[in-house]
């Protein structure tokens, strides 16, 4: 991934900054996924990258954090790598969140990629948990759109044994618009998740057995 470079002078900040007091980003989107009842928390709410700074995004970080805030939100999933938090000018965000006392779950997974299965099943894991104690979960990425509507899909499909991988993905296109699962790479990915998944805990499980022996 190349990295842009920001050689912004004192000037250029200050009118971007006039900018935004003249007008003000608009709200954070943000969408809300339908878990009930699957899970004690009824929601996961997805986003796109809190704070940015880039090309003709201007959001403002502390604002943002607000934002998410005021939804009473406890648990924040951070799927950028910290090389694009530094692309986007927010790469001070994970302190950031946590200065307002929301709890970091950064799992870095590169632009329009997935997760090895291991790594997959981790977040999942913790997802499962902070939803199922009905704390208000957000997951991000950049966009919103690939990796995070991905671990969303792959969610949805853990939650119930009869959802597709194909209404998994219908369901994020609808929630958050036909740019969501971004690459064929992420596409597959959910289409063999159970699989992998199986293949996964299996491989678990004997290793379990060959050391108990």
């Amino acid at each position: 991934m190349h990295v842009a470079c920001f050689d912004s002078s004192e000037e250029e900040a200050a009118e971007e900054e006039e900018e935004e007091e003249e007008e003000g980003p608009a709200p954070l989107a943000l969408s809300w996924l339908p878990l009930s009842p699957a899970c004690s928390s009824a929601f996961l709410g997805v986003c796109s990258l809190p704070g940015c700074r880039f090309k003709d995004i201007r959001r403002n970080l502390q604002k943002d954090i607000d934002e998410l805030r005021s939804y009473g939100t406890q648990d924040v999933f951070v799927l950028c790598t910290k090389r694009e938090l530094l692309k986007y000018r927010v790469p001070n965000l994970i302190d950031a969140y946590q200065e307002r006392g929301i709890c970091v779950h950064h799992y870095p997974i590169p632009d329009g990629d997935a997760p090895d299965i291991a790594t997959c099943c981790r977040i999942l894991e913790e997802l499962r948990s902070c939803l199922e104690s009905n704390q208000n979960t957000i997951i991000h990425c950049y966009g919103g759109l690939g990796r995070s509507c991905l671990i969303a899909a792959c969610l949805l499909l853990r939650l119930s044994d009869v959802l597709t991988p194909q209404q998994a993905i219908d369901s994020l296109r609808d929630l958050r618009g036909s740019g969501a699962i971004q690459t064929i790479k992420q596409y597959n990915y959910i289409h063999e998740f159970r699989e992998n998944v199986a293949a996964h805990l299996a491989a678990q499980d004997a290793v379990l057995r060959s050391v108990s022996r």
